[in-house]
């Protein structure tokens, strides 16, 4: 070769540079020779002396025109022509020259002239740890069922290492271990580090996330075991009245729940008609009002369904009470007239004292609680020193005794109202008339007289159970009755008097009852099959309970 592109730093270099360089000689009759040098070693680093291993003349190297003839690789090795030594003449890329090819050979032909030979020179390019393993792609995203079992394997694509053997990579897999939960742990992520087993090792990582994908393996739950609801009756038509939630830890459509009522022999068939629930919300509604007085409690069961495949659902039973409200009016009772309005009239004899029961008016309130609790009061009393009004029963009674001077007639408008917050009222209006006790009969002595007795016979049953004292008191009562029957008949407001216009006939207005006995005002005259009431000085008898809810007509023997 032409020294005029040999370079000077060349020719001083010592020869111990050929440390840099791992040399093998092979002694071929050929006369073909092999080096082994390392990749990327620098720019004039001595590869071996071509001229000494050949056997060739040093001094006639460059008479002859010793020289490098491979197109391929000239510009790669030089050779010195005054020593014969092969130079390293650029960097060299085992990667780049060899690719991933197992043993990497570059071929060298060396030529003398005058006369032509021509020697095979090998040079080996050893491998060396200079190439990191890449990945296909830095971030990389999976899904695994949650229904996958342990052991199944999903493989990932190798990172790659352009060095060659144990400077490379493998293939490489994910294997599940245990089963997956979407509902507990929904993603993993995971960074995979590849790393070569040069000296030094080189690696790369890739970030690999793993979405857990869901399947249909939750039922829909409801917030509540059970429900239980407080309802106002008297609720508008249509509007929303309550509502109930379930919620499904699937996803997507696994999760999208939808309501429905069950209708069914379990559910009261008057009630789930008139029910309707918004199968998007649990919204329910009511088609009609409730009324308090007609219902006050009624159940249901909702189901709710998810929209997988299959649909798993779970059902709530709904309890719903009724509260009452003050919707009701008091009604009255009594004083009640013929044509149904409350009015009425008690004759009371004008000899009364103070304390005397004149009568009772009762109401009755559908509604329950404060709102059917009632108090009665005066609204018009002609005379307010003459009667007084027990707030809570209703009775009515004399504050003093009557005078010559008081009216025959009073007018008592009574009114009753409940304790609603907006309380409702009816009114009662009893006229009293003030009657001589040889007049007429008072029905209000009537109602004295079945008090009495119905005050005797409850003492009477109660002494018995005292057991000690039982006898005594039968005792009294016995002696009291013969006092009674042994009286001299007189005239008194206590007593029932025969009318004077009596014109044989019997026939009742007034009844009463006492225990299983049903008490009748008649006259002096008996009918067959009567009993005289001890006491009763001939005035009352006792018929049979016929429960006749008319008057009877007792005709005389």
């Amino acid at each position: 070769m032409d020294q005029k592109g040999h370079h000077p730093w060349r020719r001083r270099r010592p020869f111990s540079f050929f440390v840099f360089a791992f040399t093998m000689l092979l002694a071929e009759t050929s006369g073909q020779i092999k080096y082994s040098i390392f990749e990327e070693i620098k720019e004039g680093t001595a590869v071996g002396n071509i001229a000494k291993d050949l056997g060739l003349d040093r001094n006639m190297l460059k008479q002859r025109r010793f020289r490098i003839v491979s197109s391929a690789t000239d510009n790669l090795f030089l050779v010195n022509q005054n020593d014969g030594i092969l130079y390293v003449n650029q960097s060299i890329d085992r990667e780049k020259i060899c690719d991933r090819a197992s043993v990497c050979l570059i071929n060298l032909k060396s030529v003398l002239e005058n006369p032509l030979e021509i020697h095979y020179v090998a040079v080996e390019v050893l491998d060396v740890n200079d190439h990191s393993p890449l990945f296909p792609e830095e971030d990389k995203r999976i899904e695994i069922s949650e229904s996958t079992l342990p052991g199944a394997r999903f493989q990932l694509h190798a990172a790659r290492d352009p060095d060659g053997g144990i400077h490379s990579d493998n293939m490489y897999a994910v294997v599940t271990k245990s089963p997956l939960d979407r509902e507990k742990q929904p993603f993993y992520d995971l960074t995979i580090v590849a790393k070569d087993a040069g000296n030094p090792p080189l690696s790369s990582e890739l970030t690999l996330t793993i979405a857990v994908s869901d399947v249909n393996d939750n039922k829909p739950e409801f917030s509540r075991n059970l429900y239980t609801f407080y309802l106002n009756e008297n609720n508008a038509q249509g509007t929303s009245l309550f509502s109930v939630t379930a919620t499904d830890r699937d996803e997507g459509e696994n999760a999208r729940i939808t309501y429905h009522i069950i209708r069914d022999d379990s559910t009261d068939s008057k009630i789930t008609p008139i029910l309707n629930i918004n199968p998007e919300n649990g919204d329910i509604q009511a088609l009609q009002s409730f009324d308090f007085e007609k219902l006050k409690f009624f159940k249901f069961h909702v189901l709710a369904s998810d929209g997988g495949i299959p649909r798993m659902n779970s059902n709530v039973t709904v309890n719903v009470f009724i509260l009452d409200q003050n919707d009701n009016a008091p009604v009255i009772l009594y004083p009640l007239s013929s044509n149904g309005s409350a009015e009425g009239v008690e004759e009371t004899a004008r000899n009364m004292k103070a304390g005397h029961l004149v009568t009772k008016v009762r109401a009755y309130d559908a509604d329950v609680g404060y709102n059917g609790w009632l108090l009665f009061s005066f609204e018009l009393v002609t005379d307010h020193s003459l009667f007084g009004l027990d707030r809570y029963t209703g009775r009515i009674r004399t504050l003093r005794s009557f005078t010559e001077t008081d009216e025959a007639q009073h007018k008592l408008v009574i009114l009753v109202k409940d304790n609603g917050n907006v309380s409702l009222s009816a009114t009662a209006t009893v006229v009293v008339k003030l009657v001589e006790p040889k007049e007429a009969i008072s029905a209000s002595d009537v109602k004295s007289v079945s008090k009495a007795d119905d005050e005797s016979n409850v003492t009477f049953y109660l002494m018995i159970t005292l057991g000690s004292v039982s006898a005594l008191f039968i005792a009294s009562i016995i002696m009291l009755v013969v006092m009674q029957c042994s009286k001299p008949r007189e005239l008194s407001a206590a007593k029932y008097l025969q009318e004077t216009n009596y014109d044989g006939t019997l026939c009742h207005s007034i009844q009463y009852r006492s225990g299983e006995k049903r008490y009748m005002l008649v006259g002096p005259r008996m009918s067959i099959g009567s009993t005289i009431v001890p006491g009763s000085n001939g005035n009352t008898l006792v018929v049979p309970d016929r429960r006749s809810t008319s008057a009877e007509c007792l005709p005389h023997g």
